[in-house]
């Protein structure tokens, strides 16, 4: 379903590069200008999605410099894994980035089975490509919901949780909760798709372009959102790129980095599917950027739930994977296994892995360092959001003050991935 807004972009590149301007802060405030105000806006201001603090330095309503300070909800997560054991540190993902908690468990759980050496079942790779975009979709939807509202548009905010419901009534019956869902396991899941969670998914793709397409002609005609967003928070490709920044927000620069074409995991390399891109680097790309990747992303399930194969879910390697419950009950060395990997849990080999996957707002990485015990003797989180807040200082830069909410809202952070 095409729209104007590749034509609409080429009229804009001339406000954008005049938006440019000199991008360069220090993260410490300069002497300059001694009548400017000093605010702080968070942590608890509405519009910074979660404890997220700026100092803004005002000339009048124009923002000089910013620095963003983080740790608010700081929570030792990865301190907290030195003393789990592999399989018990699953449920902690889930409150990292709190709205795709499925993506978190899978990205957790591959590279736990890399330091393992072990590969979980073909139609279990299936259906954590299937999760993964369902959680891409839903992530996406709450950040084009609360940038509209950030900026006024309350409808948009409410159509959006009404696709989410939909899609929590599938993880609900998938899982058997719908926001933390712990649902991936070691070596395979913990229960497989049946034939009316199927049935529900492909309703629910059937349905949602549509719906989609009812925010995106509201937004995209919406002349307040356009202006809102046209030429405010600019970023360069290269000052994207020194900064870390991934996922939405990197392709919104005209970069076409994708960690599933990059380096294809799971099934992606299998599936045809496009990685869209904008120019310009501003809020409204990011916007545009974010909006075809759910498209994108019904692609990718449609193909997935025609190949799907049947099959087990669960790797069977007894020392490494947890059994299943009827194996446990009758056999003596399954329920061995199971009191050993539930007391002590999987020893991998000594060593190290990283594994990283195309989160909803960027490169979501673990690394994990093993001295062969059950535990990692180290756990390193590389989450999307506090690599792209790095941004901040330069996209609000010689911004409004109005325009901060919308910078804010258009790079989609989430605190709980961004403090761990």
């Amino acid at each position: 379903m095409q729209t104007s807004t590749l034509d609409y972009r080429k009229v804009r590149q001339e406000k954008i590069i005049k938006a440019l301007g000199n991008k360069d802060t220090s993260v410490q405030f300069d002497d300059s200008l001694e009548n400017a105000m000093v605010l702080n806006m968070g942590p608890q201001h509405p519009a910074t999605h979660g404890v997220l603090r700026l100092l803004l330095k005002l000339d009048g309503e124009t923002v000089i410099q910013c620095i963003p300070e983080l740790g608010y909800l700081h929570r030792g997560y990865e301190k907290l894994a030195e003393n789990c054991s592999y399989h018990e540190y699953i449920p902690h993902t889930d409150r990292l980035d709190y709205l795709s908690p499925l993506l978190n468990n899978t990205a957790y759980v591959l590279a736990v089975e890399k330091l393992l050496g072990i590969e979980a079942p073909r139609r279990t790779q299936f259906i954590r490509t299937i999760i993964s975009e369902l959680a891409r979709i839903s992530s996406h939807c709450l950040a084009m919901g609360a940038l509209a509202m950030d900026i006024g548009a309350l409808t948009v905010f409410l159509w959006t949780f009404r696709e989410r419901e939909k899609l929590y009534d599938i993880f609900e019956n998938l899982t058997g909760a719908r926001f933390t869902t712990s649902y991936t396991r070691i070596g395979g899941v913990a229960q497989d798709i049946t034939p009316e969670v199927k049935k529900m998914m492909e309703d629910f793709i059937n349905q949602f372009p549509e719906k989609l397409f009812e925010c995106e002609k509201l937004l995209n005609t919406n002349r307040i959102f356009v202006e809102r967003m046209d030429g405010v928070g600019v970023i360069t490709r290269e000052k994207a790129i020194s900064l870390g920044m991934t996922g939405p927000n990197l392709r919104a620069v005209g970069i076409e980095h994708d960690i599933r074409r990059v380096e294809p995991y799971l099934l992606y390399n299998e599936f045809d599917f496009e990685v869209p891109t904008f120019e310009g680097g501003d809020c409204l790309a990011r916007y545009y950027v974010r909006l075809n990747e759910m498209k994108q992303s019904i692609l990718i399930l449609q193909q997935s739930l025609e190949k799907i194969p049947q099959g087990p879910i669960h790797a069977f390697d007894t020392k490494k994977v947890l059994p299943r419950k009827e194996r446990i009950y009758t056999k003596m060395e399954e329920m061995i296994h199971d009191f050993m990997l539930i007391n002590i849990g999987a020893v991998p080999p000594i060593g190290e892995v990283y594994h990283a996957v195309e989160g909803s707002k960027g490169e979501l990485g673990f690394y994990i360092q093993s001295r062969g015990e059950g535990q990692p003797w180290r756990l390193k989180i590389r989450s999307p959001s506090f690599c792209n807040l790095q941004s901040l200082p330069t996209l609000i830069h010689n911004s409004m003050l109005s325009d901060v909410v919308a910078i804010i809202g258009s790079i989609d952070p989430v605190m709980g991935e961004a403090d761990k």
